[in-house]
């Protein structure tokens, strides 16, 4: 099964959860209150068992589907510093990861719906087909969940092929290539931080399936989920701004499962 998009309903989603301890980084209430799935840290780029829990019992609270953000191991750099892992190490980890949430979400009544990974382990299983079937291995090892990640992407493919829903995902704030994929972080503009133009973007990507890459070129981004990074300023204010836009394009704002 794929889910796939444009078509007349549109998953919002947003990472969470990502802070640590004392530290927080996110408005996990707020943006909560407008998003329809919760990308949830699961303690090894962010997170901790206190905010996991707290955040999956607002998200089933709110009617929100609670997904599994997984990660390198890697605290100290968000989890966005490249890491090589052997596979079945990988594996283990990502398969640890959702089986931690999968405790607090059904203490809130609920269960992990998907799985996203996060950061660099994000970006390598674009184009890394044994990270992304070490992913999909770690997926299945934890019983089996949709697979949230890039259009094109090895790691959709390797979810495919093992008989795992797939579910392509698009980008508001985020600049893209002229192949479709991400502009990296370390590059200049690849997060777009104004308002107004991640709106603009968030309605052509639901209504026409595409976007304008960092070069101007339109680039076809079919996707059944949107996401809203909640780390950037202002993130609640402007997701339910993107809400209220696709909902006045006659789009339903609901969850892809």
């Amino acid at each position: 099964m794929t889910a796939d998009g444009p078509g007349t309903a549109m998953d919002l989603n947003a990472d969470l959860g990502e802070g640590f301890g004392r530290w927080s980084l996110t408005d996990d209430a707020a943006l909560l209150e407008v998003v329809t799935s919760a990308n949830v840290a699961c303690g090894f780029h962010a997170g901790d068992p206190a905010t996991m829990r707290r955040v999956c019992e607002l998200a089933v609270a709110r009617g929100v589907r609670i997904g599994a953000q997984v990660s390198y191991r890697d605290l100290a750099g968000f989890g966005r510093r490249a890491m090589d892992l052997p596979p079945d190490e990988l594996a283990a980890e990502v398969a640890y990861q959702i089986g931690a949430l999968e405790v607090f979400a059904r203490a809130a009544g609920a269960a992990v719906a998907y799985v996203k990974p996060h950061g660099a382990l994000y970006n390598r299983v674009v184009a890394d087909a044994g990270q992304a079937d070490a992913v999909v291995a770690g997926v299945l090892l934890a019983g089996g969940l949709p697979v949230l990640g890039l259009p094109g992407s090895r790691l959709l493919a390797a979810a495919k092929r093992a008989g795992l829903a797939t579910v392509r995902e698009a980008f508001a704030d985020r600049a893209y290539t002229d192949a479709g994929t991400l502009v990296p972080r370390s590059e200049p503009g690849a997060v777009i931080e104004d308002a107004d133009a991640v709106v603009a973007r968030s309605v052509a990507l639901a209504r026409d399936g595409a976007v304008r890459s960092a070069t101007g070129r339109r680039v076809a981004v079919a996707a059944r989920s949107l996401c809203v990074h909640g780390d950037t300023p202002g993130a609640a204010r402007t997701a339910a701004r993107i809400r209220r836009a696709l909902e006045e394009t006659g789009l339903r704002v609901e969850p892809f499962v």
